[in-house]
């Protein structure tokens, strides 16, 4: 206890660091991409203080003496560092977060060159070259798993941290092995840096309303765009276009499901020709400077039955009845209560029917805590906080057999209730090149 006590000096955490520097009295700005000098934006230095300060204390209140991170949104979050998308699922890249110590980056080739000129936040000696293997094409009797996984134990030793648990939150089995054959006690540290990341401060909720209205502006484009003739690719690639030239850093999925693809629910788009009378919904995953969007809606093409107005107008109202119970205080499992029971609108189970009445955090990921799920939030409540960003969804089929509506919203949890950022206009049916 008192090697933990010289190696995590909680006074290391100053107040302002972690201050999220909320403004509830007034609206959340939007702003445009570009840096003024005549008004206050997004302040990156303060963001990657304050996400580095939030890691630290989740640090601390752990069991752990350090963090290793292999998931590429914990290393942005602990470093400000990023080397592009592709990066993603090639587990190339690792951070520690060692007692009271900096981050340590081991970069991908001439990265942790570029960062020592342009990533001045961080001492320069704490960018270093560093390759794992990208999920094994360099196999691991290469030895570059084990020649890092001893370098990082001999850090945990000059940190005083050595005999202490290390929380890794994702790694190759391979890795994994060659942390543990250096003499380190792994547990799990994917939800230390959940925690960290659940409470946004104000510059993460303006570039989580930037990304928003980035969408807003798509979702008009393909109102104006969605008619007989255009296909479901159509529109993905007018989506991708326009996100690009708005600035996205990520175009990560759009899903567009149109006629009688919408009943059951697929995940994903193909080269079906729109149809007067269609129902069709999409799903805009992207991010800017990081942060992500997920946010549906649901138009009719030229016109709508009775049936599928009716799905949409029971889509809104479960989604309504979420977003008015979402404050601070109130517990995940009276909002998922609201929700139908998966066997209400044709599933078998809940685990079938999870993701279409679903909440979930949204930041740097596209899924973060806390989840809300009648699978999940029924037995196991977390409690809504101040500073969370949610993402709220609903799906409801029509009686039809094949059409269905999919609606959903993104909130900002304010001191009182929550705010809706996503603006495109969803409160009744949308019919687009009305007939």
């Amino acid at each position: 206890m008192k090697q933990r006590r010289a190696a995590l000096k909680p006074n290391l955490i100053h107040p302002d660091a972690v201050d999220p520097h909320w403004r509830w009295d007034r609206a959340i700005p939007s702003h445009g991409h570009v840096s003024v000098d005549f008004e206050r934006r997004v302040d990156f230095d303060r963001l990657r203080t304050y996400r580095l300060a939030r890691a630290r204390a989740a640090l601390k209140r752990s069991k752990c003496g350090a963090l290793l991170l292999f998931d590429v949104n914990n290393i942005r979050y602990v470093s400000g560092t990023k080397i592009g998308e592709w990066e993603r699922d090639k587990l190339c890249r690792f951070a520690l977060l060692a007692g009271d110590g900096e981050p340590i980056v081991w970069d991908f080739g001439s990265a942790a060159v570029h960062h020592k000129i342009f990533c001045d936040w961080l001492p320069a000696d704490n960018f270093r070259a560093g390759m794992l293997g990208m999920r094994g094409t360099v196999p691991p009797v290469v030895g570059l798993m084990k020649a890092h996984a001893e370098e990082v134990m001999s850090l945990l030793r000059a940190a005083g941290v050595a005999d202490m648990p290390v929380g890794v939150d994702l790694a190759e089995a391979a890795m994994f092995f060659e942390l543990q054959k250096a003499g380190m006690n792994v547990v799990d540290g994917q939800q230390i840096m959940l925690d960290a990341r659940e409470i946004k401060n104000i510059d993460e909720i303006m570039l989580l309303n930037q990304a928003a209205a980035m969408v807003d502006g798509v979702y008009h484009s393909i109102y104006e765009n969605l008619k007989p003739g255009v296909r479901e690719n159509d529109i993905v690639a007018l989506a991708n276009k326009l996100l690009y030239e708005m600035g996205s850093d990520d175009v990560e999925a759009i899903n567009a499901i149109s006629g009688e693809r919408c009943n059951p629910h697929p995940h994903n788009f193909t080269d079906r020709i729109l149809r007067p009378g269609d129902q069709a919904f999409f799903d805009i995953l992207q991010s800017y400077q990081g942060y992500r969007t997920c946010y549906y809606r649901t138009f009719n093409v030229g016109r709508a039955t009775p049936a599928q107005h009716d799905a949409y107008k029971r889509c809104r109202e479960w989604l309504d009845k979420a977003i008015a119970l979402i404050k601070p205080g109130v517990t995940t499992d009276k909002v998922a209560k609201v929700w139908p029971k998966a066997q209400d609108f044709g599933f078998p189970s809940e685990m079938a029917a999870f993701g279409l009445q679903f909440g979930h955090g949204l930041g740097l990921a596209l899924h973060e805590r806390p989840i809300i799920s009648r699978l999940v939030s029924l037995e196991n409540p977390m409690e809504i906080k101040t500073g969370m960003v949610f993402a709220l969804e609903t799906y409801c089929p029509a009686s039809d057999g094949f059409s269905a509506a999919r609606i959903e919203e993104e909130v900002v949890v304010t001191d009182k209730g929550c705010q809706v950022i996503t603006l495109f206009p969803a409160e009744e049916l949308p019919i687009a090149n009305r007939y």
